[in-house]
């Protein structure tokens, strides 16, 4: 018998589960885990009104086993939002199993619903098995576009005046 997978949206229950699904993400890419500030800010950031951030569960047999964190941005000349997905990770022990198709088809029809005129997201250059999944999915890596990002102290520095 195959397992049911299935995705829903994650609850206020569910914010140590998204946690420590986070953590196992990190662990996965070698990242350190995020702090007890990090955790408090995550969980008032989704308890918000308007939410900085909206997250999906995936379970195998009812069992948390994934996760898509997403948001959304806006391209002015597209005039549509772009759903923004920052986080897709899925429990290597439950791979291929179609949790992360699922996750994926669910954002898929989030976009749509939102009307968004595109979905993007970033992955490790060494994730390997992701990118495959990603360009069996038709995704294309967008090699025109380089990532460039500010820091916290960097922004405060510069928002000072500092250069």
């Amino acid at each position: 018998m195959s397992p049911t997978v299935t995705v829903r949206p994650a609850g206020a229950a569910d914010i140590e589960v998204l946690l420590r699904l986070i953590d196992a993400l990190a662990d996965y890419e070698h990242l350190p885990r995020p702090d007890e500030a990090a955790r408090r800010r995550l969980v008032g950031h989704a308890a918000q009104a308007s939410p900085y951030f909206w997250a999906l569960i995936g379970e195998v047999d009812g069992q948390a086993v994934g996760y898509a964190l997403y948001f959304y941005t806006y391209s002015s000349f597209l005039a549509q939002p772009t759903l923004y997905l920052e986080d897709v990770f899925v429990m290597p022990a439950h791979r291929g199993a179609g949790v992360g198709s699922a996750l994926m088809r669910r954002l898929y029809q989030e976009a749509v619903a939102r009307d968004c005129g595109r979905m993007e997201w970033q992955v490790l250059d060494w994730n390997t098995p992701s990118i495959r999944f990603y360009e069996h999915l038709g995704a294309t890596h967008n090699k025109e576009w380089l990532p460039y990002r500010l820091t916290r102290d960097q922004l405060e520095r510069l928002a000072d005046g500092g250069a």
